[in-house]
Protein backbone atom coordinates (compact mmCIF):
# COMPACT_ATOMS: atom_id res chain seq x y z
CA UNK A 1 0.00 0.00 0.00
CA UNK A 2 1.05 3.61 -0.65
CA UNK A 3 0.75 5.94 1.93
CA UNK A 4 -0.17 9.72 1.19
CA UNK A 5 0.03 12.66 3.82
CA UNK A 6 -0.93 16.64 2.48
CA UNK A 7 0.64 18.83 4.48
CA UNK A 8 -0.19 22.64 5.03
CA UNK A 9 -0.54 24.96 7.80
CA UNK A 10 -3.43 24.93 9.81
CA UNK A 11 -4.69 21.31 8.56
CA UNK A 12 -8.53 22.65 7.93
CA UNK A 13 -8.14 24.82 4.46
CA UNK A 14 -5.47 22.86 2.10
CA UNK A 15 -4.48 19.78 3.18
CA UNK A 16 -7.84 18.47 4.30
CA UNK A 17 -9.41 19.48 0.75
CA UNK A 18 -6.19 17.36 -0.70
CA UNK A 19 -6.98 14.83 1.38
CA UNK A 20 -10.71 14.81 0.19
CA UNK A 21 -10.02 15.59 -3.43
CA UNK A 22 -7.44 12.32 -3.36
CA UNK A 23 -9.66 10.38 -1.72
CA UNK A 24 -12.99 10.90 -3.97
CA UNK A 25 -10.45 10.39 -6.90
CA UNK A 26 -8.85 6.92 -5.52
CA UNK A 27 -12.14 5.33 -4.78
CA UNK A 28 -13.77 6.29 -8.57
CA UNK A 29 -10.78 4.31 -9.74
CA UNK A 30 -11.29 1.78 -7.21
CA UNK A 31 -7.92 1.91 -5.48
CA UNK A 32 -8.76 1.88 -2.04
CA UNK A 33 -7.07 -1.11 -1.37
CA UNK A 34 -3.86 0.56 -2.77
CA UNK A 35 -3.44 3.83 -1.67
CA UNK A 36 -4.74 5.19 1.69
CA UNK A 37 -4.81 9.05 2.21
CA UNK A 38 -4.39 11.44 5.43
CA UNK A 39 -3.30 15.28 6.28
CA UNK A 40 -1.75 17.39 8.68
CA UNK A 41 -0.66 20.80 9.60
CA UNK A 42 2.57 22.30 10.72
CA UNK A 43 0.51 24.61 13.64
CA UNK A 44 -1.35 23.06 16.29
CA UNK A 45 -4.01 25.88 16.40
CA UNK A 46 -6.99 24.06 15.38
CA UNK A 47 -5.90 20.65 16.19
CA UNK A 48 -9.37 18.43 16.56
CA UNK A 49 -11.47 21.18 14.45
CA UNK A 50 -13.15 20.07 11.53
CA UNK A 51 -12.14 21.40 7.80
CA UNK A 52 -12.82 25.26 7.69
CA UNK A 53 -15.78 26.35 6.27
CA UNK A 54 -15.19 27.03 3.08
CA UNK A 55 -13.37 24.21 2.57
CA UNK A 56 -16.57 22.46 3.08
CA UNK A 57 -18.87 24.53 1.36
CA UNK A 58 -16.82 23.60 -1.59
CA UNK A 59 -16.25 20.06 -1.55
CA UNK A 60 -20.34 19.93 -0.94
CA UNK A 61 -20.68 21.84 -4.10
CA UNK A 62 -18.40 19.01 -5.71
CA UNK A 63 -19.73 16.28 -3.82
CA UNK A 64 -16.79 15.30 -2.36
CA UNK A 65 -17.17 13.42 1.36
CA UNK A 66 -14.99 15.18 4.12
CA UNK A 67 -16.70 12.76 7.06
CA UNK A 68 -14.46 12.23 9.61
CA UNK A 69 -11.69 14.71 8.62
CA UNK A 70 -10.32 16.41 11.40
CA UNK A 71 -7.12 18.63 12.23
CA UNK A 72 -3.84 17.36 13.64
CA UNK A 73 -0.16 18.28 13.59
CA UNK A 74 2.52 16.44 11.57
CA UNK A 75 4.17 13.85 14.07
CA UNK A 76 7.87 12.75 13.50
CA UNK A 77 6.37 8.86 12.96
CA UNK A 78 4.63 10.91 9.99
CA UNK A 79 8.02 10.93 8.25
CA UNK A 80 8.38 6.64 8.16
CA UNK A 81 4.71 6.24 7.60
CA UNK A 82 4.10 7.78 4.85
CA UNK A 83 5.35 6.88 1.39
CA UNK A 84 4.56 10.74 -0.14
CA UNK A 85 4.22 14.06 1.81
CA UNK A 86 2.93 16.72 -0.27
CA UNK A 87 3.14 20.19 1.22
CA UNK A 88 1.15 22.85 -0.14
CA UNK A 89 3.62 25.84 0.21
CA UNK A 90 7.38 26.30 0.60
CA UNK A 91 7.15 27.20 4.15
CA UNK A 92 5.69 24.09 5.13
CA UNK A 93 7.99 21.62 2.51
CA UNK A 94 10.49 23.27 4.70
CA UNK A 95 9.35 22.55 8.30
CA UNK A 96 8.55 18.75 7.15
CA UNK A 97 12.14 18.84 5.57
CA UNK A 98 13.42 19.82 9.01
CA UNK A 99 11.57 17.37 11.07
CA UNK A 100 12.50 14.86 8.89
CA UNK A 101 16.04 14.41 9.14
CA UNK A 102 17.77 11.49 7.24
CA UNK A 103 14.35 9.93 6.77
CA UNK A 104 13.26 8.29 3.82
CA UNK A 105 10.30 10.41 2.59
CA UNK A 106 9.67 11.75 -0.49
CA UNK A 107 8.84 15.28 0.26
CA UNK A 108 7.38 17.34 -2.67
CA UNK A 109 4.97 20.66 -2.92
CA UNK A 110 2.10 19.66 -4.22
CA UNK A 111 2.69 22.35 -6.95
CA UNK A 112 5.94 20.81 -8.31
CA UNK A 113 3.82 18.50 -9.77
CA UNK A 114 2.34 21.17 -12.09
CA UNK A 115 5.14 22.31 -14.06
CA UNK A 116 3.24 24.64 -16.73
CA UNK A 117 1.39 25.91 -13.59
CA UNK A 118 2.28 29.72 -12.85
CA UNK A 119 1.40 29.01 -9.37
CA UNK A 120 4.32 28.00 -7.91
CA UNK A 121 2.81 27.34 -3.99
CA UNK A 122 -0.80 27.03 -3.31
CA UNK A 123 -2.17 30.19 -1.92
CA UNK A 124 -3.70 29.85 1.98
CA UNK A 125 -7.60 30.86 1.70
CA UNK A 126 -7.35 31.08 5.27
CA UNK A 127 -5.93 33.83 4.35
CA UNK A 128 -6.86 35.09 0.53
CA UNK A 129 -10.51 33.73 0.97
CA UNK A 130 -10.28 32.46 -2.55
CA UNK A 131 -11.15 28.36 -2.14
CA UNK A 132 -12.42 28.03 -5.69
CA UNK A 133 -8.50 28.80 -6.90
CA UNK A 134 -7.32 26.33 -4.30
CA UNK A 135 -9.67 23.82 -5.24
CA UNK A 136 -9.13 24.28 -9.12
CA UNK A 137 -5.07 24.07 -8.27
CA UNK A 138 -5.67 20.94 -5.96
CA UNK A 139 -7.61 19.01 -8.11
CA UNK A 140 -5.01 19.20 -10.41
CA UNK A 141 -2.44 18.35 -8.04
CA UNK A 142 -4.06 15.56 -6.67
CA UNK A 143 -4.92 14.32 -10.51
CA UNK A 144 -0.97 14.36 -11.43
CA UNK A 145 -0.42 12.90 -8.23
CA UNK A 146 -2.74 9.86 -8.77
CA UNK A 147 -1.20 9.07 -12.06
CA UNK A 148 2.21 9.14 -10.66
CA UNK A 149 0.42 6.16 -8.01
CA UNK A 150 -0.61 4.63 -10.41
CA UNK A 151 2.76 4.21 -12.18
CA UNK A 152 4.19 3.18 -9.46
CA UNK A 153 1.60 0.66 -8.15
CA UNK A 154 2.09 -0.56 -11.95
CA UNK A 155 5.63 -0.49 -11.44
CA UNK A 156 5.18 -2.77 -8.10
CA UNK A 157 3.40 -4.98 -9.86
CA UNK A 158 5.76 -5.84 -12.80
CA UNK A 159 7.97 -6.21 -10.10
CA UNK A 160 6.37 -8.96 -8.43
CA UNK A 161 6.05 -6.79 -5.11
Amino acid sequence: MLNVLFVCLGNICRSPMAEAVLRHKIRESGLEAEISVDSAGTGDWHTGKPPHGGTRELLDRYGISYAGLVARTVQPEDLDRYDFIVCMDRSNEANVRKLAGGSGARIMGLMDLLPDEAFREVPDPYFTGNFDEVYRLVDAGCEALLFRLKEEISGKRTAGE
